[in-house]
């Protein structure tokens, strides 16, 4: 597994996105853990999680305690992991979303985060995304205090714009460390955003970054399924290589930039196994080239 940085941290160039072991569909607790344990015996030692990562009303926290059982029963290697978990959102229950970033709410959900993951410091800690009803310096602030009180070691920003990059990077200075936003495929707007962090020596995390490449084929070595036009570049290559279109969509967002860290979901243990192995694809320059032409439909909006 090769490394990329995110603030003074070597972590594996692909992450581990653990939504959905928590949300809808999600998998019975021994599967959810078995695919924990199968990203960290593939060189995996980032994952993502948030305290609004859950199904039901009631459940807050219900993804942070899963990688917190999932972690004390790994053994040996667990320590070298960084969990970066978000604080700022929140799911009532009924499928949708809310927002809360103001200072007070991100105070008591880092505590609360800190209690479920059994840590003293949270390794990093993402405002999830921006509150239109509270200030962005104030929601920043926030977090420039948590850094102060020692009760997050490193600090990130979720589902932003270059400004607001900015505005973050004037408050915390060095401190922060990671820009979590959606790039995939079928959403490649952001990529003034990934120019920005590559510049400011920050880490790009996308999330949902399969989007526009469907899961039907993990096993491209034996099986083609033929995607619509748009995307139908990765399934060719991924057939050329013997290797799923899901490790050629990783591979070919590794080598947009050195800031690039992926974060895919996974929902089974040979699905974390097969994002694992995108480190050690290299593409080449004819199949970066084809991949970069193939279209760009709009994807289907998501909450990461």
């Amino acid at each position: 597994m090769i490394t990329r940085v995110v603030g003074d941290v070597a972590v594996s160039a692909v992450g581990l996105g653990a939504m959905p072991l928590s949300i809808e569909g999600r998998p019975g607790a021994d599967r959810a853990i078995a695919t924990v344990h199968a990203a960290l015996d593939a060189g995996i030692t980032l994952i993502d999680t948030a305290d609004s990562y859950h199904w039901h009303a009631g459940e807050t926290g219900h993804n942070e305690e899963l990688l917190a059982r999932a972690l004390a029963t790994y053994g040996d290697g667990a320590g070298s992991v960084l969990v970066a978990t978000k604080g700022g959102r929140g799911r009532p229950g009924d499928g949708s979303w809310t927002v809360d970033a103001s200072p007070d709410h991100l105070r008591r959900a880092c505590e609360a985060s800190l209690r479920r993951l059994g840590v003293e410091a949270i390794g990093l800690y993402q405002l999830h995304k921006p509150d239109p009803a509270v200030p962005w310096t104030d929601s920043v602030g926030a977090l420039a205090e948590l850094l102060e009180a020692g009760k997050i070691r490193m600090a990130g920003v979720s589902n932003v714009d270059a400004g607001q990059i900015r505005q973050a990077r004037d408050i915390l200075g060095d401190r922060l460390v990671s820009v979590q936003n959606r790039f995939s495929p079928a959403f490649r707007h952001g990529e003034a955003e990934l120019r920005l962090c590559e510049e400011l020596g920050v880490a790009f995390l996308p999330w949902s970054p399969l989007g526009g490449v469907s899961r039907s084929s993990l096993d491209g070595a034996s099986r083609f399924d033929a995607p619509g036009p748009a995307y139908a570049a990765f399934h060719e290559i991924a057939h050329e290589l013997g290797v799923s279109p899901q490790r050629v969509c990783l591979a070919w967002l590794l080598a947009r930039s050195p800031a690039v860290i992926p974060i895919p979901g996974a929902s089974r243990p040979e699905t974390a196994r097969d994002s694992a192995a995108a480190a050690g694809l290299t593409l080449d320059p004819g199949q970066l080239i084809r991949l970069e032409e193939t279209g760009r439909e709009p994807g289907v909006e998501r909450t990461g």
